[in-house]
């Protein structure tokens, strides 16, 4: 059967460098994505397979066309994200996934989702004071979290973060580590210093950690206290214990957020211990004002790769059930 061919005209031409990509890369993308076979001429595409697909990239581009016109610029990576994400459905609105936009410092300008569980996640800590958020690595469960907590402490709508991690222990005991607290937690923190530290200038962080804007402590240390004006993100919460995640969610105060993120298939605690975090799906589903955000493998953002390996795993696994 003959393919068929259409003619698309892109009206806004300093768009297209962001849309073709370095040496038309993201072309070639399309192109392998979705089957086609694209040539350029100035503004103009030639479009050349089937009618579907051709009908697929048209309305990818016009989505494109319509993010800059609604002022959403393109970043790195967007137009990728946004290839991916109609080749996995063809009917997903860019324009209402882009616009969920997180505005952080001017070093980073917004953050954007890349993608409907990101955009749901964003929504769900706008909308509810407790966000618990499960799924496996490189999802931005974390970094996400932590860009919420900038922009709301940015904008003074939150007196300060406070950044809590399980310190589940390989062979060493915590006490007996050198240094005071933040020392002693800060190898379980470095993917929230991470994050942070890509949104704000270094000084910038330390300067809010010196006034004790941004706060640390394992989870351990979260005992007693109650926390009002504050966005706090419990991360690696599968590491917590069924006693721990009751004590974490009863620290939250007047004005605050929190944000509990997650990954059930890396378990670290001994086999007798429960992961609170598997426990408080059935306990807490059907509380209002406390939302559940799942992500799945094909949320993975980072390195392609990195989403095969996911894949390769969890075959594994289901393989030897």
């Amino acid at each position: 059967m003959k393919p068929d061919t259409k003619e698309i005209i892109l009206e806004n031409n300093a768009l297209i460098p962001e849309l073709f990509g370095s040496q038309d890369l993201n072309l070639k993308l399309i192109e392998k994505k979705f089957n086609v076979r694209i040539t350029t001429r100035e503004n103009e595409l030639k479009i050349k397979g089937d009618p579907k697909d051709i009908e697929t990239v048209d309305s990818l581009f016009r989505q494109l066309e319509k993010l800059h016109e609604a002022n959403l610029p393109l970043e790195n990576g967007d137009v990728k994200f946004a290839i991916r994400l109609i080749a996995e459905d063809t009917q997903a609105d860019l324009k209402s996934i882009f616009s969920e936009r997180i505005a952080v410092s001017p070093k980073k300008g917004y953050i954007t989702p890349k993608g409907p569980a990101q955009h749901q996640f964003i929504q769900a800590i706008r909308q509810d004071d407790i966000v618990l958020s499960i799924g496996p690595a490189g999802t931005g469960k974390t970094y996400l979290a932590v860009a919420m907590a900038v922009e709301g402490l940015l904008q003074k709508k939150f007196k300060k973060i406070v950044l809590v991690r399980p310190a589940v222990e390989a062979g060493e005991k915590l006490g007996y580590l050198p240094g005071d607290i933040a020392e002693k937690i800060n190898p379980y923190l470095m993917p929230l210093y991470d994050a942070l530290s890509d949104m704000m200038e270094t000084n910038h962080v330390r300067h809010l950690m010196d006034d004790g804007a941004i706060e640390i402590a394992p989870l351990a240390y979260m005992r007693g206290r109650t926390l009002s004006d504050a966005f706090i993100i419990l991360d690696e919460a599968q590491n917590a214990t069924r006693e721990q995640m009751k004590m974490f969610l009863t620290r939250l105060g007047f004005r605050s957020k929190m944000v509990v993120t997650g990954d059930i298939t890396q378990i670290d605690l001994p086999k007798h211990s429960d992961s609170g975090l598997i426990h408080v799906q059935n306990l807490l589903n059907k509380v209002q004002g406390i939302s559940f955000i799942y992500f799945s493998t094909k949320d993975v953002v980072r390195h392609e790769l990195v989403k095969k390996i996911i894949k390769a795993y969890d075959q594994t696994d289901s393989d030897q059930e």
